[in-house]
């Protein structure tokens, strides 16, 4: 596997490792929002980056747009590297959190990233963690 893929997957790993922590936070603390908000979007970007980079690697699949989050999703659905509507709902929160000036959206959300989207990012890891073993 290609070392720039092994080093965005390691990211994410140690990205969704420390938003897990917020299972164990107080919620009700601003800084903690704020936090939680930020790796949120940081592990969920680096979340559809790997699936794009394993839709080039392994799928050899480049007909999407560049840069496009959506997009690689939509073809990460299709291969079956993800299944649901819950990562089109991730992209739709992470959209919406970038302009939480606020706190409030965070508010909205924070118990479905903690409750649902950290299972779902944890889920795609062991995929990851799968397949990357299996062609090794």
């Amino acid at each position: 596997m290609e070392r720039k893929f092994m080093r965005r997957f390691q990211s994410y790993k140690n990205s969704l490792e420390s938003l897990s922590e917020a299972r164990d936070r107080d919620m009700s603390d601003s800084f903690v929002l704020s936090g939680t908000s930020a790796k949120f979007s940081i592990t969920f970007d680096l979340a559809w980056k790997t699936m794009k980079d394993i839709l080039i690697e392994y799928y050899a699949i480049t007909d999407f747009v560049a840069g496009s989050p959506r997009e690689v999703l939509k073809k990460a659905f299709q291969v079956g590297m993800i299944t649901g509507d819950v990562w089109m709902q991730m992209l739709e929160v992470r959209n919406r959190l970038t302009h939480d000036y606020d706190g409030e959206i965070v508010k909205e959300h924070c118990r479905t990233i903690i409750d649902v989207y950290i299972g779902k990012l944890e889920e795609f890891q062991l995929w990851v963690e799968v397949i990357t073993t299996a062609t090794e």
